[in-house]
Order: structure tokens, then C-alpha cells, then sequence
């Protein structure tokens, strides 16, 4: 399976942004982009103009860079929401928000997008009581995602249901504290979707 094994600081320094891809270190004054506030490499705090080309590149790579999706597998989900009915940016946005992955972390299961891929890849979770063991499963209105039982006995996993009581998911999720379950009770709107991406760059890319 593909992905980024890169340093993660380094992608949101790049991008000029929190994304968030460390978890709880990115709230602290650990957080590289707080301490130094400039793209890395040689030049990184060089000005430069930049060009239409280059903010919808920007564009791209940000959303790439927040879900966790490599390049191939990210022109895919494009082409996919090019062929569905309605606004194509919105349309894309929406593929990303129902990867399991994605979800598991939306449900406050995981700190990080990236350790919510890794815990569907250790196969913790299943949907609708099958395990699923793939990050970019798709879910569906009506899908129950719920924690293996014997998964429940990691220390790690304990420490994360505790702590996902206490956050709140997005409207187009439920969850069920006391069960460790969680449902997809409505396709994710623009409104719901809280990520700083500008789609409309990323469709603008796409068509060049």
C-alpha cells in the first residue's frame, strides 16, 4: 500500500497551514509551523509571486496532504466526482470525508488522520459488523462503524474512547459513546466539511 513516510511537519510548513497531521503535537508549542513559519529547504523564506498555476497546485496538494491520499489514487477520486450529478468540487470533497479512515477520525476514534488509517489498517474497526482493513473504504448513509471487542482491551484504543466522548462529530455523523459505535446518518454538505481547501482552484487544475 503507497503512502507518504516523509516528515509530516515539513507538508504543513510547505503549505503555509496547520493540517493538522500530527494529532495532539500540533496543538502544542511543539508544532513546527509555530516555531518556524516559512516553506523548508534553502529558499523557503524567500518571497515569491505566485502564479495562477501555482495557487490551484497549492490547492491540490493541500487536500491531498489532509486526507492522506497520494497522487494517482487522489486524480481518481477527481475523475469519479467529475462523473456524479452536481458541483464536482463539492463532489470531491465528499469522497474524501466518507473514507473510513477519515470517518474514524471525524468519530474522535483517532488524533490524526494518519493513525486512524493505521488503526483500520490493524483492522480495528468494522462496518456494518464485517472488519474492514481498507483506509479508503467508502462509507454509506446508514453504515455503523464500530470497534472490535478485542480491541477494546489496547491501552491506546481505551485512551482514545475516553477521549471521544468529549469531542462532538459533524452533523452528518452519530455517535454513541457507551457502545463505541458510530453512523452515518446523511451524506456530508460544504457546510460540514471544515478543511481550508478552495475545491474550485483543484477543478480548475484539473481542466487546464
Amino acid at each position: 500500500m503507497a503512502r507518504y513516510t516523509g516528515p509530516q511537519c515539513k507538508l504543513c510548513r510547505r503549505e503555509g497551514v496547520k493540517l493538522y497531521l500530527k494529532g495532539d503535537r500540533c496543538y502544542t508549542g511543539k508544532c513546527a509551523i509555530d516555531r518556524r513559519n516559512y516553506a523548508p529547504g534553502q529558499h523557503g523564506q524567500a518571497r515569491r509571486k505566485v502564479s495562477e498555476y501555482g495557487l490551484q497546485l497549492r490547492a491540490k496538494q493541500k487536500a491531498r496532504r489532509i486526507y492522506g491520499v497520494l497522487e494517482k489514487q487522489f486524480r481518481t477520486y477527481f475523475k469519479e466526482a467529475a462523473r456524479q450529478p452536481g458541483v464536482t468540487g463539492t463532489n470531491l470533497l465528499r469522497l474524501l470525508e466518507r473514507r473510513l479512515d477519515n470517518v474514524v477520525y471525524r468519530l474522535g476514534l483517532a488524533s490524526s488522520r494518519r493513525e486512524a488509517r493505521l488503526l483500520v489498517t490493524h483492522g480495528h474497526f468494522e462496518v456494518n459488523g464485517r472488519r474492514v482493513n481498507v483506509p479508503s473504504y467508502q462509507v454509506k448513509v446508514g453504515d455503523e462503524i464500530t470497534l472490535r471487542e478485542k480491541s477494546k482491551e489496547s491501552p491506546r484504543i481505551k485512551e482514545l474512547v475516553e477521549r471521544a466522548g468529549e469531542k462532538t462529530p459533524p452533523e452528518w455523523l452519530e455517535y454513541d459513546a457507551e457502545q463505541v459505535k458510530g453512523r452515518v446518518v446523511a451524506l456530508p454538505t460544504r457546510e460540514q466539511i471544515d478543511v481550508p481547501v478552495e475545491e474550485h482552484l483543484i477543478v480548475e487544475l484539473y481542466s487546464r
